[in-house]
């Protein structure tokens, strides 16, 4: 088995739990807006709403297609539209409400504190997210993961996202690491193993909802501590 000296993480899916937080978020937003007088039947369908329509707008930001203002603006006017409400300012109100809690709602992928545990003595750890700067911070200080990692590589400072090799180019050279020396551990294939791969990263994708692929990674996981056994 090849030794890594440097582990890279992405954040959002891999080790904290998105999708769990933003339901908690949901429930919140539903309640304080009375969301339900608006014609928004609960909580869940409405994040079930959200959910498509906000991962096509990451992708537009991904490709830098939109600004990261036009996502946070746009992430609940298209949900409100939906059920027929045009409130620029109720959705301004939401997004607001939504980018302070749920970074402060702490839900964690099973298995991570474990597997940072164990891996904290053998090898140098490291983050690379799209996520915006501050929401990452919080989620991490939050969280009780900050201690565990040297790097934090954020793509607003770096000026690109994932896929782009860049962005790993920078965060090897942030942690003084060798791309030959190091291993990257993400939840998506079109993002996070893509870019390391061009970015000559072994990587370890965390096939967590067992989609079928045929793209090939170095590893495969279907749980966080499968990851043991690479290391």
């Amino acid at each position: 088995m090849k030794h890594y000296k440097h582990v890279f993480f992405d954040l959002d899916r891999t080790l904290w739990d998105f999708d769990a937080a933003a339901e908690v978020a949901f429930e919140r937003l539903f309640e304080k807006y009375d969301l339900q007088s608006l014609g928004i039947p609960d909580a869940h369908e409405f994040h079930e709403v959200y959910h498509p329509l906000n991962e096509r707008l990451w992708e537009l930001y991904r490709e830098n297609k939109i600004t990261k203002d036009d996502l946070n603006r746009t992430r609940f006017v298209l949900p409100l539209a939906h059920y027929g409400i045009h409130d620029i300012a109720l959705a301004d109100r939401l997004s607001e409400d939504y980018v302070y809690w749920s970074p402060r709602i702490v839900r964690l992928v099973p298995g991570t504190m474990e597997l940072l545990d164990y891996l904290k003595p053998k090898c140098h750890l490291h983050l690379i997210t799209n996520g915006f700067q501050e929401v990452q911070h919080t989620k991490l200080s939050g969280s009780g993961m900050e201690p565990y990692f040297e790097t934090l590589t954020v793509s607003e400072e770096v000026g690109v996202k994932k896929p782009n090799p860049e962005i790993f180019q920078f965060a090897l050279q942030k942690a003084k690491a060798e791309a030959s020396e190091s291993l990257m551990v993400g939840d998506e294939l079109a993002v996070d193993i893509e870019g390391a791969r061009a970015a000559h990263i072994d990587q370890v994708f965390f096939n967590r909802t067992g989609v079928d692929t045929l793209e090939e990674s170095t590893y495969v996981v279907k749980s966080l501590l499968e990851i043991k056994d690479i290391l």
